[in-house]
């Protein structure tokens, strides 16, 4: 007993120490102010995303528009005068869009716009169609049942500002193919994970179960949901799906694209703030992510014009093939892990344009009055402290899994899923006074974090790489 109270005496200061609080210097804050003020003024994230959606457009993993637009992120990074920029490989499978249409037949023929899921295979079936209201109801489906037919899962999106009714939705497209086939079926028509009002339909990937035989997925636009569903009322419903897509049985090399301005003391330390590289093909992929990519380039930007460099290292990502399952987000954390506690702090920008509304941050107790701090500078931009709200943006999660702390810049996503991953998401959508906004806000972020005096708690997890 005597022992063990020794061994945690002397335990104790280390403790202390290692708790000590995170803090803001008064001197970071007020140039944090100024850098706001610039930042709102600015367009450099404008003129980012104009170039990346306009001179690469749609940026599907794998195509050759993503090799262009490694190339292009490379040399954007560059010319903003960032310290010293690099690349990293990223290998995966590619998948192809070929064409795809759909058909009711019968009596009441009409096309169908629908548009194949990401890492459906190709073919053509003709089959009468049965319709649930939700994933779950698919699920309680009698083995069999669906013999010869087509699965129709026609789940109503609900609209929110934090995305929470995505999540919801999320199976149905996810894990909806694998189920239908389990039931028998041999095709799978879905509702779009989505909000838009216009007869535009939203991809985005699922996968199929191992030792299941894929079958034919696509969605539908919302406006055919809802003409299916009337059309059943009326009695059976026989649809022809034709989809001519599928992966290629090639490996595909594209890279994360990495950019940094070097920290005054701590180069070692970085703040890292990301986006995603790719898009979907349906339309030049604006709000998804291309204004991620210029936000978090624009904000490092702004940074390394100020008269002195950063304490910290500001690490900006462009991330690749995020769309596919986060697998530049998942190669990053693989080769970076034995260098998570050097990642400070970690933030996305992944949700569209929309002004950012909330901010908090996973880091533990001791930093929490340094996020109250950062959340003080932020404030002015219409920014709410919100502790307990949020969490890692997609690409931060495999990083964050293994022990890095992440902040959550929360964006407005009302309208998000109206654009989200089908053919209206252009740049003409992207409000540039709140595209600013974002960057005073990112910009501010990583400025202090760098600044802090104390850590926010990274730190290795014992957990596999993801």
């Amino acid at each position: 007993m005597r022992l063990a109270s020794l061994v945690l005496a002397c335990l104790l200061p280390a403790a202390a120490s290692a708790a000590e609080p995170t803090r803001i210097p008064d001197a970071a804050f007020e140039i944090a102010g100024t850098l706001r003020e610039r930042a709102l003024a600015d367009d450099t994230a404008w003129t980012l995303v104009e170039s990346l959606t306009t001179e690469i457009g749609p940026r599907l993993p794998g195509s050759e528009a993503d090799a262009r637009a490694v190339a292009w992120a490379q040399a954007k990074l560059r010319a903003l005068g960032y310290d010293r920029v690099w690349t990293e490989p990223v290998r995966f499978p590619t998948w192809e869009r070929r064409s795809e249409r759909a058909e009711v037949l019968g009596d009441h023929a009409q096309p169908l716009l629908v548009t194949a899921l990401g890492g459906s295979p190709g073919g053509t079936v003709d089959a009468e169609i049965v319709r649930f209201d939700s994933f779950e109801a698919l699920q309680a489906a009698p083995a069999g049942s669906l013999d010869g037919r087509i699965a129709f899962v026609d789940h109503d999106m609900e609209r929110t500002r934090d995305g929470s009714g995505y999540g919801k939705a999320g199976a149905v497209r996810s894990r909806g193919p694998s189920e239908a086939i389990r039931k028998g079926a041999i095709g799978y028509l879905m509702r779009s994970i989505g909000t838009s009002p216009h007869r535009v339909a939203n991809t985005g990937i699922t996968r199929f179960d191992e030792g299941l035989e894929p079958i034919p997925s696509a969605a539908l636009s919302l406006v055919d949901a809802d003409q299916l569903t009337r059309l059943l009322r009326r009695g059976p419903v026989r649809v022809r799906l034709a989809l001519d897509c599928g992966w290629t049985g090639a490996e595909y090399t594209s890279h994360n694209v990495i950019g940094e301005i070097t920290g005054r003391e701590a180069p070692d330390e970085v703040v890292l703030i990301a986006g995603h590289l790719d898009s979907w093909d349906l339309g030049t992929g604006a709000i998804d992510d291309a204004s991620g990519v210029g936000i978090t380039m624009a904000a490092g930007h702004l940074i390394g014009q100020l008269p002195q460099r950063p304490r910290r290292t500001i690490r900006v990502v462009a991330f690749a093939n995020e769309e596919q399952g986060l697998i530049g987000a998942r190669e990053y954390a693989r080769r970076h892990a034995d260098a998570v506690s050097n990642h400070v702090l970690a933030a996305e920008s992944d949700f569209g344009a929309g002004r950012i509304y909330g901010f908090s941050t996973g880091a533990p107790a001791h930093a929490q009055a340094a996020s109250q701090r950062i959340a003080e500078a932020l404030a002015p931009l219409g920014i709410e402290h919100l502790p307990g709200k949020g969490g890692p943006g997609p690409d931060i999660s495999p990083l964050a899994a293994i022990g890095g702390t992440w902040a959550w810049l929360g964006q407005d996503g009302s309208g998000y899923f109206d654009l989200h991953h089908n053919a209206d998401d252009t740049l003409d959508k992207i409000d540039p006074d709140a595209l600013a906004q974002n960057v005073a806000a990112y910009a501010v972020f990583a400025w202090l974090a760098a600044e802090a005096e104390g850590d926010f708690g990274s730190a290795p997890k014992a957990a596999a790489t993801p």
